[in-house]
C-alpha cells in the first residue's frame, strides 16, 4: 500500500501525474480558450498564444485559399504598379457551394481561374482544410475553416474579344428573376446558353437610330432574291425533319441518322430486350401502330436491322408520349411513362420553346412530321394512316395533309388508302390568293 500511494504522487517528470495535475487538465479542456507555448528556435524565445476557432457562417463566405500551378507570382512582378484584381463568384439558385476565383493582373493579357466544380477540385475530398492566422501582437491564432475545404488550383486563360464583349453586356439591365439567371448563365452556364442570352438581349434592345439606320443601310446595299425567300418561307411553314430533295432513294430523302443521332440507339432498346423474353411482358403501354407491327419483327432474320427497326419503334414511342404529356385528352396515358434523359433533352429542345411551357401549334406539327417518317421508315415507306392517326388523336383526313407536306402520294389498294414517298420529293406548292 505505501508503494501505491508513492506512486500516486510521483512528479511528472518521471512518467506519471498527480491528482492535482489531472484535475487541473480537466478544467483546461472545458475553456473554449486554448493557451499553448510555441518557441522560437533561433533566438531561444517563448510566446504564450491564444488559439480561437472560428466556424463557418452560412450567410458569410469563409476564406479561400487558390495558387497558381505555372508557378506566376503577379505581386512580384517589377512592371506592375497595381494590385492584381480578385473575383470571387458564388453561385446563389443551383449550389451555393459552387464558386468561380478569378485574377486579373493589370494590363495583362492573360487572367487566371480557378473554380471547385470542375478538374480535380470537383473530385470527392477526403481531408478537411482549415488556415491559420498570427497576430504577434495581440498573441492570437484564428483558426479559420476554408470554403467547402477546396484549395482552387488557377490556371491561365486567354483573354479574349468574346469574352471581353460578354463582360461589357453586362451592362444591360434586366428586371428581377431574369436579371440572376442572365448572370449565371453568362459564369456557369453552357457556351449554348450564353449565345442564346445574347440573341435574346439583342431582341430586346429596343428602338435605336443609331443602330436602325446602319440596318438600313446595310439591307440598301443586299440584293434580295424574292424566289428564294418565297422557297425558304414555304419550307418553313411545313416544319418537316432534315430531308435530302434530290435523294433518289427514299431511305436518303429522310435520312434516320439525321432524325436519331449515334449516341441515342443505347437507350433505345426496350422493345429489342422486349422480344427475347419468354413470356414477353405486355405492351399495353406501347401507341397501337408499334403494337401492330411487333409480329414483323420476328420475321427479321438480320439482327442488326431488328435493332434498328425496334429502336425506331421505341424512338416514335418516345414522340407519341411526348405528345400526350403536353395535351389535355392524352396526359394520363404519358404520366407513367419514363423517357430516357437525352430523349427527353432532345424533345424538349425542338419541340418546345423556352420561355413556354407549352408546345405552340408549329413545334406540333413538326412533332407529326417527325412521327410520320418514322411510321414510312417502319413500313418500308408504304404505310395505312390509320393506326397512327388514332395514336396522335387525329382523324385520317388531318393527318393526309401531314403526309402530303413531307411529298407524299396517296393510292387506293383495296379497301384503304395507303401514303408512300415518291423520290425526288416534290412538295405540293402553297397556293397564294390573288387581292382583287
Amino acid at each position: 500500500m505505501a508503494d501505491e500511494h508513492q506512486n500516486d504522487y510521483m512528479d511528472e517528470e518521471e512518467g506519471f501525474k498527480t491528482p492535482q495535475a489531472s484535475e487541473k487538465k480537466k478544467k483546461m479542456k472545458k475553456k473554449k480558450k486554448t493557451t499553448s507555448e510555441t518557441e522560437n528556435h533561433d533566438e531561444g524565445e517563448t510566446m504564450e498564444i491564444n488559439v480561437k476557432e472560428i466556424s463557418e457562417k452560412p450567410d458569410r463566405v469563409p476564406p479561400i485559399v487558390a495558387y497558381f500551378a505555372s508557378g506566376y507570382d503577379p505581386c512580384a512582378q517589377s512592371g506592375e504598379r497595381e494590385s492584381p484584381t480578385v473575383t470571387v463568384y458564388r453561385n446563389k439558385l443551383e449550389s451555393k457551394k459552387r464558386l468561380q476565383v478569378v485574377v486579373s493582373p493589370p494590363g495583362k493579357s492573360v487572367e487566371f481561374v480557378g473554380s471547385n466544380y470542375t478538374g480535380e477540385q470537383a473530385a470527392r475530398q477526403t481531408c478537411v482544410y482549415k488556415l491559420g492566422v498570427l497576430d504577434k501582437e495581440t498573441q492570437t491564432l484564428r483558426i479559420l475553416p476554408i470554403a467547402h475545404n477546396k484549395i482552387f488550383r488557377l490556371e491561365p486563360r486567354v483573354k479574349t474579344k468574346e469574352t471581353a464583349d460578354s463582360e461589357a453586356s453586362e451592362i444591360t439591365v434586366l428586371p428581377g428573376r431574369r436579371e440572376r439567371l442572365a448572370e449565371l448563365d453568362h459564369e456557369f452556364g453552357t457556351k449554348k446558353a450564353i449565345n442564346q442570352e445574347k440573341k435574346r438581349r439583342a431582341r430586346n434592345l429596343g428602338n435605336d437610330p443609331d443602330a436602325q439606320k446602319s440596318d438600313e443601310d446595310k439591307l440598301d446595299k443586299v440584293d434580295v432574291n424574292q424566289s428564294a425567300l418565297e422557297s425558304t418561307a414555304s419550307m418553313v411553314a411545313r416544319n418537316i425533319p432534315p430531308h435530302d430533295a434530290s435523294a433518289t432513294n427514299p431511305r436518303e430523302a429522310y435520312p434516320i441518322e439525321k432524325i436519331i443521332e449515334s449516341g441515342e440507339w443505347v437507350f433505345l432498346q426496350d422493345i429489342y430486350k422486349l422480344l427475347g423474353q419468354e413470356p414477353r411482358a405486355p405492351t399495353d403501354a406501347y401507341p397501337v401502330f408499334v403494337r401492330n407491327r411487333l409480329y414483323r419483327l420476328d420475321d427479321i432474320k438480320d439482327d442488326a436491322e431488328k435493332q434498328s427497326v425496334c429502336g425506331v419503334l421505341s424512338f416514335l414511342t418516345h414522340l407519341v408520349k411526348f405528345k400526350d404529356m403536353n395535351s389535355m385528352d392524352g396526359f394520363d396515358s404519358a404520366k407513367n411513362h419514363k423517357f430516357p434523359p437525352i430523349v427527353r433533352q432532345k424533345c424538349k429542345t425542338l419541340f418546345k420553346d423556352s420561355d413556354s411551357t407549352r408546345i405552340p401549334v408549329d413545334k406540333i406539327n413538326l412533332l407529326i412530321s417527325y412521327v410520320l417518317v418514322l411510321t414510312l421508315h417502319v413500313d418500308k415507306f408504304k404505310t395505312d394512316p390509320e393506326d397512327i392517326a388514332k395514336d396522335l388523336r387525329m382523324s385520317s383526313f388531318d393527318l393526309r395533309k401531314h403526309f402530303e407536306n413531307l411529298g407524299c402520294k396517296f393510292s387506293r389498294e383495296k379497301s384503304t388508302f395507303l401514303a408512300t414517298l415518291p423520290v425526288p420529293l416534290k412538295f405540293q406548292q402553297i397556293t397564294r390568293r390573288r387581292k382583287r
